[in-house]
Formats: C-alpha cells, sequence, structure tokens
C-alpha cells in the first residue's frame, strides 16, 4: 500500500513540475512588443520551426512549441511563407498567428512555362481573380523568356507589376555575368535557351542540343523543333499540345519547320542551366536528335542515322 502511494506521489510531483514547465516556456519570449519577420520554409518540420522560433527569439523553448503542436494534432498543418510575430506574444498567441496564414505565401515557378502559364500559377497561389492574370499579361508583355524561374516570396496582395518586375530584375541579375559568343546576340541566345528548355531533359544533354541547333542555324537549315510550334498554336486549354500535320502547316515565324532561323522571341522561360547551354553550347558532328519513350535522347550525324533512330525509338 506504501509502495503504491510513493508511486502516487512521485507521478503526481512529475505531473505538477512538467505542468509548471510547460506554464513557464508558454510565457512570452520578452517584453519586446515590436513585430518582426519569420519565415517558414517549404519542407520545414515541427522541430526545426520551434528550433527556428527559439534561434529567432519568438518563443522560450522550442520544445514546449513541439509539444503542444503535437498534441492538438496541428504539426502537419503549419503553412509556409512570412509571418510577423513579436516576442511579447505567448506560446497560444504565437501558434495561433501562424495558423491564420502567412502576409507572404512561397510561389515556385517551374522552368519551361510561358507567361500565361505564370500568371495563372501566382493568380491561383496568391488567390487573385481574371483582373491580375490580365494585368500580369499586359505588364509582362515583350518579357517572355526574361520572367526568370524560381521560388519567390511575395505578400498575398503583390501587384503583377511588381511581381514582374522581381521576375526580370532576378533573371538581369542572374545574367549579368554572361556574353554571347560571336554568331548570335544576347537575346538570340535566350530564345534559344527557351527552346532548348522545352526540347530537353537533363542538364547534361543541354549543350549538345544547343550544338546541333547551332549547327542548323549555321547553314540556314530550319530548326525543327516542335517546341516553338507548340507555341504558336498552344491555347488556354493546352498550352503545349501534341501537333498536328495541320499544325506544322500554320503559318508562323514560331513554325521552324516551316522557317529558317530562331523564332521572333522566347517561347518560355529558360532555367539557367538551358541559359548556359545556350551560351556555351557543345559542338560536334550531330545534326539530328530524339528523345525516345522513357526519356532518353539519341543523336545521330545523318538524316539517315536519324531516320533508323526514329524507327527503332518510337515506332514500336
Amino acid at each position: 500500500m506504501k509502495r503504491i502511494i510513493l508511486v502516487f506521489l512521485l507521478v503526481m510531483v512529475f505531473i505538477v513540475v512538467l505542468v509548471f514547465w510547460f506554464y513557464s516556456n508558454i510565457q512570452p519570449a520578452s517584453g519586446d512588443k515590436n513585430f518582426g519577420s519569420f519565415v517558414i520554409a517549404k519542407g520545414s518540420s515541427a522541430s526545426q520551426i520551434g528550433n527556428k522560433l527559439k534561434s529567432s527569439g519568438f518563443i522560450k523553448n522550442a520544445l514546449s512549441f513541439k509539444i503542444y503542436v503535437q498534441f492538438t494534432g496541428q504539426a502537419g498543418k503549419l503553412q509556409t511563407g512570412e509571418f510577423r510575430l513579436s516576442p511579447s506574444m505567448n506560446l497560444f498567441e504565437t501558434v495561433k498567428t501562424l495558423f491564420k496564414g502567412p502576409v507572404e505565401l512561397w510561389v515556385t515557378i517551374p522552368e519551361g512555362l510561358r507567361r500565361e502559364e505564370i500568371a495563372d500559377r501566382f493568380a491561383k497561389t496568391l488567390s487573385r481573380d481574371q483582373s491580375f492574370v490580365d494585368e500580369f499579361l499586359t505588364v509582362s508583355k515583350g518579357a517572355e523568356g526574361m520572367l526568370f524561374p524560381d521560388t519567390y516570396l511575395f505578400p498575398k496582395d503583390a501587384s503583377a507589376s511588381g511581381i514582374v518586375s522581381r521576375m526580370t530584375k532576378t533573371f538581369d541579375m542572374k545574367t549579368a555575368d554572361l556574353s554571347s559568343p560571336a554568331g548570335l546576340t544576347f537575346n538570340q541566345r535566350i530564345v534559344l535557351a527557351s527552346i532548348i528548355e522545352r526540347e530537353t531533359k537533363t542538364p547534361e544533354e543541354r549543350p549538345i542540343v544547343a550544338g546541333i541547333l547551332i549547327n542548323r542555324f549555321n547553314v540556314g537549315m530550319p530548326l525543327q523543333v516542335d517546341a516553338s510550334v507548340q507555341y504558336a498554336v498552344g491555347a488556354p486549354s493546352n498550352w503545349w499540345p501534341i501537333l498536328s500535320a495541320d499544325d506544322l502547316k500554320i503559318n508562323s515565324r514560331y513554325n521552324s519547320y516551316k522557317f529558317a532561323g530562331l523564332p521572333p522571341s522566347p517561347i518560355a522561360s529558360p532555367g539557367l542551366s538551358s541559359i548556359t547551354a545556350a551560351f556555351t553550347p557543345v559542338g560536334s558532328d550531330y545534326w539530328y536528335y530524339i528523345h525516345d519513350s522513357d526519356g532518353l535522347i539519341h543523336y545521330a550525324k545523318t538524316l539517315s542515322e536519324h531516320n533508323d533512330n526514329v524507327g527503332k525509338y518510337l515506332t514500336r
């Protein structure tokens, strides 16, 4: 009986100590009432967020944060983005603020999207309407290929012009040290990079494909790339359609089967890998390339070799 009482007392003492510890650690980290920025990166765990809140001075104890969000079942519901927090907020207030949603949101723009797709992605992520999309397309006119694909942090109420300005400034920064070799201007290299982005699958093949396309360009041969024709015939229902025989007859300067030379402007936003390939192509004796059904690329030096590759890899 005494043993049971002793165990009971020990349990009670443990509970009291635990409650006291938790109560003391949910108090504000300080009396500083100023608000500061707190950013939760994509993929952050509750433990990582708690540690960052502690190191940033917004909470007293990281473990108390983790215990609270785990106990209340909220650990997996934490949002990413930028939040405004104050050290004068207690733990409950801090968590409540985090679950209200960020004042700024992460927006990821992958490589190879055209302006319309980028506008739609921002509109969906920032919960904006069609007027935002229309404004984005207006202010980004002429900037195709220069809306640098990246992961950005933007306020929910960011203006279309502000977004376009930041994306083009990022493009300028990323390409500032590039100089165009003889033969093509800087802008032509960006057009080439946009084609490479849509036509290739791996960083390794991009400089080789760039060299192939430059080989064709230098002798006045049509580039014959599907991506530029897709840009010409794409529609909101499908911006990058599988091409038909009629599509290949379209009378457009983007029809690289019908017209020699580069299209008049970029067809999408290339990533740094494709841009680098366009500025530093690898010379070779190859003139043709195809991707098989597994996405592997096959090169050919002659049309006969290319036709053999088509028969071998695409007509199974």
